[in-house]
C-alpha cells in the first residue's frame, strides 16, 4: 500500500504543498476554512506527520527536556502537569528525566542534546541550596528554572513569593483576633523556611506584636517530629491560638500534637481549646477531612504556565535577557482558620 505523503494531502485539499506545511507547523496566516480543508484531507487519507523529519529539515525542534528530581513533591508535580499541558497546547513535546546526582544530570543533558532537544526546564527541589548544579551552569541549551526559593544564577527563573505567602497568612490570623501565633516545621538550613519566616516576622512587626523565638522551633521534615514539636510547644505555651504549618508533614503532625494536648482545630479564637491552622499547599488528602484546611496557594499551576511561556519566548528570541518571575499566592479560607 502506497504511503500517503504531503503531496497527496495537498491534492485532496486543493491547496499547495506549502500551505499544507504551514498548517502542519501552525505557521503563517491561513484562513480557518483552509485549515479545516487540510485537516479533513489528513483525516480521510490517514496521513501521519513526521515531526522529527520536519524538524531535521527545518533545523528546528519541538522537544523540551524537563528535569525533575522529586516526584513526591506536591509543588513540583502540579508545576509539571501545568507545564506539560501548556507546552503540548503550543505544539511541543516533553522529555522527562529524573537524575539523582550531578553525574547522572550531566549524562541527561548530553542525551537531551543528542535527541535534538530545543531547551531544558529544571524543577529545583533542593530548599537548602541557592545555586545551580554544576552541569546546568555549563548547559549549552536554553534553560529555565522553576524554584520554590531564590536562585543566585543568571538564568530565567520562575519562583513563588514565600515571604508574601507567609505575611499574608500571618496578617489573616492577626486580623481575626489571634495574638499568639506559632510556626511549625522546616529544618534550620531550609531556605524556604527562612524566606517564609521573614514574611511571618514582618507581619508581626507591622501589627506591633512581639517576636518570640520559641514560637518558631526548627523541625525535621516528618510527621512524627512535627507532632512532638507541636505537643511540646502547646504544653509550654497554652496561650497559642494559631499555627502556621510549613509543610504537608507539619500539617499532619500538628493535628496529632493538638489532639494529644486535648485541644481541637477550629477558627474560633475565643474558644481557648481551639487552635487555628494554615498551610502553604492545597493537599487533597487533608481537605477530605473535617475541618477543611485554610491555606495559601502555591501558585504551582501558574508557575508551570509561566515557565512554558518563558521557554517558548526564549526559543523565538534567543537574545532576550534573563527574566526573574515571582508569583504571589492567594489565601483560600476554609474551616481550620
Amino acid at each position: 500500500m502506497k504511503k500517503v505523503g504531503i503531496i497527496d494531502v495537498a491534492k485532496a485539499a486543493g491547496v499547495s504543498v506549502s500551505t499544507v506545511s504551514l498548517v502542519l507547523r501552525q505557521k503563517g496566516k491561513i484562513s480557518q476554512a483552509t485549515i479545516e480543508k487540510v485537516q479533513a484531507a489528513i483525516a480521510s487519507l490517514g496521513y501521519v506527520h513526521n515531526v522529527a523529519a520536519a524538524n531535521l529539515r527545518a533545523n528546528t525542534s519541538n522537544l523540551i527536556g524537563l528535569i525533575l528530581r522529586d516526584f513526591g513533591d506536591t509543588f513540583a508535580m502540579k508545576v509539571t502537569a501545568s507545564l506539560i499541558q501548556e507546552l503540548e497546547t503550543q505544539g511541543f513535546m516533553v522529555f522527562l528525566a529524573q537524575p539523582q546526582d550531578d553525574e547522572h544530570l550531566a549524562r541527561t543533558l548530553v542525551s537531551f542534546s543528542r535527541q535534538g532537544v530545543a531547551g531544558v526546564i529544571w524543577l529545583c527541589a533542593d530548599h537548602r541550596c541557592d545555586t545551580l548544579p554544576e552541569p546546568l551552569k555549563t548547559c549549552p541549551l536554553p534553560l529555565v528554572a522553576v524554584s520554590q526559593t531564590p536562585l543566585q544564577s543568571n538564568i530565567d527563573v520562575v519562583m513563588r513569593d514565600n515571604r508574601q505567602a507567609a505575611s499574608l497568612a500571618t496578617r489573616y490570623l492577626i486580623e481575626r483576633g489571634h495574638r499568639n501565633i506559632a510556626w511549625i516545621g522546616g529544618e534550620a538550613n531550609s531556605l524556604l523556611r527562612h524566606q517564609r519566616l521573614l514574611g511571618y516576622r514582618a507581619a508581626l512587626a507591622q501589627y506591633g506584636l512581639p517576636l518570640r523565638e520559641e514560637f518558631t522551633p526548627v523541625c525535621a521534615e516528618d510527621t512524627f517530629a512535627a507532632s512532638v514539636v507541636t505537643r511540646q510547644l502547646l504544653e509550654k505555651n497554652n496561650t497559642i491560638t494559631a499555627l502556621l504549618c510549613h509543610s504537608p508533614h507539619a500539617i499532619i503532625g500538628s493535628l496529632s500534637g493538638i489532639q494529644q494536648v486535648g485541644r481541637t482545630v477550629g477558627k474560633d479564637v475565643f474558644l481557648t481549646q481551639q487552635v487555628s491552622l494554615i498551610g502553604f499547599e492545597d493537599m487533597l488528602q487533608i481537605n477530605l477531612t473535617s475541618p477543611s484546611f485554610t491555606y495559601v496557594s502555591s501558585a504551582s499551576e501558574e508557575a508551570g504556565r509561566q515557565a512554558a511561556m518563558l521557554m517558548i519566548r526564549k526559543l523565538k528570541e534567543p537574545t532576550l535577557p534573563p527574566q526573574y518571575i515571582t508569583l504571589s499566592g492567594q489565601l483560600v479560607p476554609r474551616d481550620s482558620a
